[in-house]
């Protein structure tokens, strides 16, 4: 997905937790049914969906967002060409069908009938080119706006040198809409399911301006509508009685809680405020599974927990023998198993596991004994000019959570026992880390996630591109540029994986990025909620599932 600053559950510190389950037995114990005794279960079609969220959304706005929390709001709001199926694939959205050219460099997509906003005008395919050309126009501003880097004057535009207009999207007419790639994009029908690419409402963009993506301004063309949003609590979405496929809508209402504190999550869903959670705290895993078996989902998900280098400024700038120091003596098993805890799998590299036709590249250093990896940590760090007497100082940022907190605190102390460095940790709130870290002056050492828009490891390897707006760590390498472009032009798969796989061993031996672990997906889902399908791009679309009521 996406920049997520995805939020991994953890607990409070064991004193809490016995606290906890206390509670939980004045919430109604640990057996995990949610019917009362003696009521038949229904289906229904009205009825509200309150649905976990994580940190609040950075906007609404589908062309400028780039959080885990605001794509989940907006996969529901808007619908673009494609959507992610049960299985994480591609499946038709707004396009009922699609033809491609021979030679893969021309697609054309054929939208329903009956497609309206949900103010009631005519979705037309004119409405998805003014998406997309929003996205790449570099007034927008879009942290995303180079994931169509593989459409026809893309790169131009985003670089300021065409106007957006020559984008290579076009609307032969109202139900057709023709993109053509300078490349074969493989990976191309996942990525028109990504929020960036979803369809502008051009008279309500106009009137509105930079309150587009408000309450009350914003059309959008999903199952569902924006109906409110309560700043530092939920946002609300309401019906869509437009929405082309409305009938098979069983929800009314859906309800994004948001809520950073994994355990508060944890309570809100025992005391029936939320259907469905965005995370399970740690510390209660082990009761979780033990009570709540039924209602416990853990799954693969394509996602990378990681600490970036900031490239751009001392200490860590022209300095990659000193990050591959600090790489080499991070214990990743310790961590998967003793911070994290719920199927967490070590990260030894950059690319996860089950990402489609790759193979995941790995650290040179990946198998070597420990006691081997410290050893040629310490002449690194002592060849970068430190020792014991003059130690690296250096800041790890994260945002607030008590899963950043203990997982600083481990690496900080994995720092301190191989090399004797000194580290400063500093937590701060969501919005403001994300803010710090991209102005690029102020952080040394930054905590971030990454999950992929599309199963594809160009979705991983791209972040890391020369100038790419969502490249945290300022990383730059001519030659892994020149990998990656080489691999967007390359039709045959077999190279193109070959280029793709080569480029990430060039980016690991440089290590801007120091990976901790792969994410699960980890929710818990109440009973009554139908539909629901783990998948390793973790999404779930609002309009899919449905409740099943007492009478």
């Amino acid at each position: 997905m996406r920049y997520p600053l995805q939020l991994i559950g953890r607990g409070l510190q064991a004193i809490f937790v016995s606290a906890a389950l206390l509670g939980l037995a004045a919430c109604g114990g640990g057996d995990g049914k949610s019917q009362p005794a003696g009521k038949a279960p229904t289906a229904t079609a009205a009825g509200m969906l309150t649905r976990g969220n994580g940190p609040e959304p950075d906007t609404l706005d589908p062309q400028k967002a780039r959080t885990d929390g605001a794509f989940n709001i907006l996969r529901d709001a808007f619908e673009g060409l494609t959507a992610v199926g049960p299985d994480g694939g591609a499946v038709p959205a707004a396009a009922d069908g699609w033809t491609v050219a021979g030679d893969g460099l021309e697609y054309r997509f054929h939208l329903r009938d009956g497609l309206r906003w949900s103010n009631g005008d005519p979705v037309v395919a004119g409405d998805y080119v003014a998406g997309m050309r929003r996205l790449v126009d570099p007034a927008t501003a879009s942290p995303y706006a180079q994931i169509l880097e593989p459409v026809v004057n893309a790169v131009e535009i985003t670089r300021g040198e065409q106007p957006a207009a020559e984008l290579g999207v076009s609307a032969p007419d109202d139900r057709t809409l023709a993109i053509r790639l300078r490349n074969p994009a493989p990976y191309l029908l996942g990525l028109l399911a990504q929020p960036g690419t979803f369809p502008v409402h051009g008279p309500s963009l106009e009137k509105f301006g930079g309150s587009y993506a408000k309450p009350g301004n914003l059309v959008s063309n999903g199952a569902f509508v924006l109906a409110d949003w309560v700043i530092g609590s939920q946002v609300d979405l309401t019906r869509n009685s437009h929405y082309w496929n409305d009938a098979a809508t069983r929800l009314d209402r859906v309800r994004f809680v948001h809520q950073a504190d994994p355990s508060a999550e944890f309570r809100l869903y025992r005391a029936g405020q939320l259907d469905v959670t965005y995370v399970i705290p740690q510390q209660q895993f082990a009761w979780i599974r033990g009570n709540l078996p039924g209602e416990l989902h853990i799954s693969p998900q394509l996602s990378v927990y990681y600490y970036g280098f900031n490239v751009t400024r001392p200490p860590f700038k022209d300095q990659p023998g000193l990050r591959r120091a600090l790489s080499l003596v991070i214990d990743r098993d310790r961590l998967a198993t003793s911070v994290t805890g719920l199927g967490e799998a070590p990260a030894y590299g950059w690319v996860p596991r089950g990402v489609a036709d790759y193979t995941p590249q790995q650290f040179d250093y990946a198998s070597r004994p420990y006691a081997e990896r410290v050893a040629e940590a310490r002449e690194l760090y002592r060849k970068a000019g430190y020792s014991d007497a003059q130690p690296l100082e250096v800041e790890i940022r994260y945002n607030t959570g008590e899963v950043h907190n203990r997982l600083a605190v481990a690496v900080a102390a994995m720092w301190k026992e191989a090399l004797g460095v000194k580290t400063t940790l500093y937590a701060e709130e969501f919005r403001a880390l994300l803010q710090t870290i991209q102005a690029r002056k102020d952080t040394e050492v930054f905590r971030s996630s990454w999950v992929g828009d599309y199963n594809d490891a160009y979705s991983f390897l791209q972040l890391l591109q020369t100038g790419f707006g969502i490249n945290l760590t300022g990383y730059s390498n001519p030659r892994y540029d020149e990998l990656l472009a080489e691999a967007t032009r390359q039709p045959d798969p077999v190279r193109r994986r070959a280029l793709l796989e080569e480029s990430e061993r060039v980016m690991l031996a440089d290590t801007p990025v120091l990976p901790l672990y792969f994410y699960v997906n980890k929710h818990l889902v109440k009973p009554y909620i139908h539909g629901w399908h783990d998948n390793v791009m973790n999404v779930q679309y609002s309009k899919d599932l449905s409740r099943l009521e007492t009478e």
